[in-house]
């Protein structure tokens, strides 16, 4: 900083920067959100600069004493931030100038904000998508306890919002694992592609300074160095694969917050929650509204917007760093934000979840669930092509719901009057509860299957 208390680059300006500029151009708002990883990274760099005795071991100690300082200021909520510095970067570098005088000049050799900014937002999403899987851990936790009680649970599974087939409520439970499986696997891989440390790529060529970014990389907990430093500054991919993660993940808590929405409707009734996840109307008495449920349903479209929003910005950036990337980080900040407080939502919503199991029994003997098993059974016991037994039960089905009957309320008589010398043991075929027992293949409902997939489940989580 110079004398007159401006900003380092102001050396090379004739005119003061506009108030107005200021305003905008600063990202101290968002970005002194980064001031943990930003003091960790300049600590290193340090250590780094020393050991490659490009600065003396007392100007390294003293930087870092510095900067140990400054840390435990902001820790504690004692750092005046000011927004004419622009970012946490230069609030920072200027608060070392006032605690140790010019020494702290010598923290910026063989790095740019570039690469600082860059290695700063990288440790962040490091950290942040792993306390997105910890989240999705403790969510799925939750999603398979409840499905260990519900095994023997009969729901109708629907197609098009209508009846299909007969499924548990525990196979429903254990679909919303697999969806949520998907996502920590993304977030996994995403720490797995980004473990590129970007420091020492400088402004955007490297530097001529004998620097080791092997060792800075280790460190910083990267498994390496980037491979090119006009790439390094450049790359958002890594944020895009949080936002683009964050976006997917919050379609699949949507998806099941719309499932939720309707099984607790009047007209489905399936389902109900605790009061403690229920809010009332202010006009209408009998209200119980399961607003937590909307609320995580309509947050996704804020997880969608950050991305296309991010997406937008880095579509005509030519290849280097440009201001437009400023807007990074908020919407970074924001979707996870967003989405952490969605899967806490769920975790809690799964976790106060009351099924309705009459009612979901009774809506599974409804709409003729079983007609596919009498079909399957018709090709198992009589020989007959699947085609040919789809007519026959389509047409036992016409006969049912002519005479208002479920397929388990017909007679072994009126069966017998679509297919010749059938065994009694028929009706057994249309119980809904056998139904399900019956779909034994890899993956399917039955409840011996459902609690095998429970057991894989849970040694994944290792509980």
């Amino acid at each position: 900083m110079n004398k007159k208390n401006n900003t380092i680059w102001s050396t090379r300006f004739k005119n003061q920067l506009s108030s107005f500029f200021q305003d905008i151009g600063s990202s101290l708002d968002v970005d002194k959100r980064l001031y943990a990883e930003d003091i960790f990274a300049s600590i290193i760099h340090v250590q780094m600069l020393s050991k490659q005795r490009i600065i003396t071991k007392r100007q390294s100690k003293k930087i870092i004493i510095g900067l140990k300082k400054i840390k435990n200021e902001i820790d504690k909520n004692k750092f005046k931030f000011n927004k004419k510095y622009e970012d946490i970067h230069l609030n920072i570098e200027k608060r070392l100038f006032s605690l140790i005088g010019k020494e702290a000049g010598y923290l910026h050799i063989a790095r740019s904000r570039n690469d600082q900014v860059v290695t700063d937002f990288k440790l962040w999403i490091k950290n942040s998508n792993k306390l997105i899987i910890n989240n999705i851990n403790k969510t799925i936790k939750e999603f398979i306890t409840k499905a260990e009680k519900n095994t023997s649970t009969v729901m109708p599974g629907f197609t098009h919002l209508k009846n299909a087939q007969t499924i548990s409520f525990a196979h429903y439970l254990l679909a919303c694992v697999e969806m949520l499986n998907r996502d920590k696997e993304r977030f996994m891989s995403n720490i797995e592609r980004m473990d590129e440390c970007p420091l020492g790529a400088a402004a955007l060529a490297g530097t001529s300074y004998k620097i080791d970014r092997f060792y800075t990389s280790k460190k910083l907990n990267f498994k390496n160095p980037t491979k090119n430093s006009l790439d390094t500054v450049s790359d958002r991919d890594f944020a895009l694969d949080f936002l683009s993660s964050s976006a997917i993940c919050a379609m699949h808590i949507s998806r099941i917050a719309e499932d939720f929405l309707i099984w607790n409707s009047d007209v489905f009734q399936l389902i109900t929650f605790k009061d403690s996840l229920l809010t009332g109307s202010s006009i209408m008495p009998q209200k119980k509204n399961p607003d937590p449920v909307e609320l995580i349903r309509g947050k996704a479209a804020n997880n969608f917007g950050k991305l296309q929003s991010m997406l937008s910005i880095m579509k005509s950036l030519p290849v280097s760093y440009y201001k437009d990337m400023q807007d990074d980080k908020s919407l970074v900040f924001e979707s996870f934000d967003t989405l952490l407080n969605s899967l806490i939502v769920l975790k809690e919503l799964i976790k106060n979840i009351i099924p309705n199991k009459k009612r979901m029994l009774s809506l599974a003997k409804q709409g003729f669930t079983t007609a596919t098993d009498f079909a399957d059974y018709l090709v198992q016991k009589k020989g007959l092509s699947f085609r040919e037994a789809y007519k026959i039960s389509a047409k036992l089905v016409n006969y049912a719901e002519k005479n208002k009957k479920t397929l388990d309320e017909l007679t072994h008589t009126e069966v017998k009057k679509f297919v010749k010398n059938i065994d009694a043991n028929i009706i057994k075929v249309f119980n809904v509860i056998n139904s399900m027992n019956s779909k034994t293949s890899y993956g399917g409902t039955s409840e011996k299957n459902v609690k095998k997939m429970i057991k894989i489940y849970k040694r994944g989580l290792n509980v």
